[in-house]
């Protein structure tokens, strides 16, 4: 899989030095969290990855967990840029899964944000994974998001009539994680925000921008 840097994490060139370097810190952990997961990632290959002594890197993060919480909340910081704040468009569900396939299109394009992604939520089903909190919050916000999404379709007579719209919620996060691994598998094959728009043909009964 191509290597991709995460450029919204990166603090810009006129940041102080200090601000510069927790920037590149969290670059580094988002790839290494991505590639070979969060237990498999030490701290000393960590601050070698971003040229910085053990010390140095403990300055910044004085643990490992809080540098796991910074890479998680720049992943947030991208999906509400790409996403445009998730929370405010469930209200209309055209503009939420319009907005979703513009999301999955921006990730597509950055391997390390899906591979980051599938590999702590799988590793954080562990009872004792650091990151286990954060992922059992993020899909019940999720959930709940899309639900509110899908109930306004259903008011607004949007949805195709053999919908189920109590589960269609969870339906479409198992597909959506599923599509990302597929993609993560054989990118030369998967388009997934094409796949996405064509699953949602399948129960949305208007075209979506």
């Amino acid at each position: 899989m191509a290597r991709e840097t995460t450029r919204d994490a990166a603090a810009p060139r006129n940041y102080p030095k200090g601000e510069r370097r927790r920037a590149q810190i969290i670059e580094a952990a988002f790839a290494a969290f991505g590639q070979v997961g969060y237990r498999n990632a030490s701290m000393v290959q960590l601050a070698a990855a971003c040229g910085v002594s053990r010390a140095g890197l403990l300055h910044h993060f004085p643990t490992k967990e809080s540098l796991l919480e910074a890479v998680l909340d720049a992943r947030d910081r991208q999906d509400g840029e790409h996403f445009l704040e998730s929370g405010a468009l469930s209200q209309d569900g055209v503009a939420y899964f319009a907005a979703m396939i513009r999301l999955v299109a921006h990730n597509q394009a950055n391997p390390l944000i899906v591979s980051l992604f599938a590999v702590l939520s799988s590793e954080a089903t562990a009872a004792d994974h650091p990151a286990r909190p954060y992922f059992v919050a993020r899909y019940e916000r999720t959930r709940r998001e899309m639900q509110s999404a899908v109930d306004d379709l259903a008011r607004r007579g949007l949805l195709r009539s053999h919908v189920d719209a109590s589960r269609l919620a969870a339906d479409l996060v198992a597909f959506l994680d599923g599509l990302q691994v597929q993609w993560l598998l054989s990118p030369d094959e998967i388009d997934m925000p094409e796949h996405l728009r064509a699953m949602l043909r399948c129960f949305i009964s208007v075209e979506l921008p």
